[in-house]
C-alpha cells in the first residue's frame, strides 16, 4: 500500500475517533465533527505528530476555557454568532489555514511553514481565550476604536482580563511550538535523547504573532464585522428595553426573522474575521522567523 495512503487512512481513523468523542461531549456539532476529521486527517498525515499535537492542544485548551463557568457566560454568549459547540464554519475558520499550511509543508518541507502554522494557532488561541475569559471580567469591555463601554461579548470590545488571557494563550502556544519543534527529531536510546534548540525562537515569535492577529481580530470586529439589531415590536421593546438595543452577530432570530444590520459588511462574518486574523498571524510569524534566521 502507498505510504501516503496508509498515513491518510491511519490519520483519518484517529481524527474521526477524536472528533466523535468531541461531538459526544457536545464540543462539536455534527458538521463541526466532520470538519475536524478532515482538518485533523490532513494535519496529522501531511504535517506530522508535532503539527497534530499543537492542533490538539489548541482545541482542548480552547474547549476547556469555553466550558469554564459556562453558565456565567450564557447571557452574553446568546448574542454570539456561534455558541459553545463549534460548527463546520468555525472549525474551518480556525483549522482551514493550518490544514493548507500542512499541505504546503508536505510538498516543500520548511521550518518557515511550521512557524506560520504555529502563528495561526497562536491567534486562534489568543482570540478564544480573550473572549471566553473576558466575559467573566467585572469591568465592562471597551471598544478598541473609541474606548466606549460596550456590552459583554460585543465584537471589537476588550477587557484587561481578556487581554491578559490573550497574552497567556499566545505564549502557551509559542512555548508548545518551541518544545515540539525542538523534539521533532528526537531519537530515544534508553535515557539518551537528542534535543534540537532550533525551535526555541518560536516562543517569542508565536506569542507576538498571536497577539498581532488577535489585535486585528478586535479591530475588524469593531469596524467592519457585520452587527445586527433584533427587530422587535413596540410592546417587546417596552418590556425588554435593554435587549431592544443590544447588538448581535446573528443575522436572523431563532424563528428565522431577519435582524436589522446597523454596521459592518454583511459578508464580514465572525468566521471571515477569524480567517483573516489567522492569516495575519501566520504572516507575522513567517516574517519574524525570516528576520531572526
Amino acid at each position: 500500500m502507498n505510504p501516503l495512503a496508509t498515513d491518510l487512512a491511519v490519520s483519518a481513523g484517529l481524527a474521526a475517533a477524536a472528533a466523535f468523542a468531541a461531538h459526544r461531549l457536545r464540543l462539536l456539532t455534527a458538521g463541526g465533527a466532520l470538519g475536524a476529521t478532515a482538518v485533523g486527517t490532513v494535519v496529522l498525515a501531511l504535517g506530522g505528530w508535532e503539527w497534530a499535537l499543537l492542533l490538539i492542544g489548541f482545541f482542548a485548551s480552547s474547549s476547556a476555557v469555553t466550558q469554564w463557568r459556562a453558565d456565567d457566560k450564557a447571557e452574553a454568549g446568546r448574542r454570539f454568532a456561534k455558541g459553545g459547540r463549534r460548527d463546520l464554519g468555525q472549525v474551518l475558520a480556525n483549522g482551514g489555514l493550518p490544514a493548507l499550511l500542512a499541505v504546503a509543508h508536505w510538498l516543500v518541507p520548511d521550518a518557515l511553514l511550521f512557524a506560520a502554522y504555529a502563528g495561526a494557532l497562536g491567534v486562534a488561541t489568543a482570540d478564544t481565550w480573550a473572549t471566553e475569559v473576558g466575559l467573566l471580567a467585572e469591568a465592562p469591555p471597551r471598544l478598541v476604536t473609541t474606548g466606549e463601554i460596550a456590552p459583554p461579548g460585543t465584537s471589537g470590545a476588550v477587557t484587561v482580563l481578556g487581554t491578559v488571557a490573550a497574552v497567556v494563550g499566545a505564549a502557551a502556544v509559542g512555548l508548545a511550538a518551541a518544545v515540539l519543534y525542538s523534539l521533532r527529531d528526537v531519537v530515544l536510546f534508553g535515557a539518551l535523547a537528542l534535543w534540537d534548540p532550533a525551535g526555541l525562537p518560536l516562543l517569542p515569535i508565536v506569542a507576538l504573532a498571536g497577539l498581532a492577529g488577535a489585535a486585528l481580530d478586535s479591530l475588524l470586529g469593531a469596524t467592519v464585522q457585520a452587527q445586527y439589531r433584533p427587530r422587535r415590536d413596540a410592546d417587546a421593546a417596552r418590556d425588554r428595553p435593554r435587549e431592544a438595543h443590544t447588538l448581535t452577530e446573528r443575522p436572523r432570530a431563532d424563528d428565522g426573522a431577519p435582524h436589522e444590520r446597523v454596521r459592518g459588511w454583511r459578508w464580514m462574518t465572525n468566521d471571515v474575521v477569524n480567517t483573516l486574523a489567522l492569516a495575519a498571524g501566520a504572516a507575522v510569524a513567517w516574517g519574524l522567523y525570516v528576520g531572526l534566521s
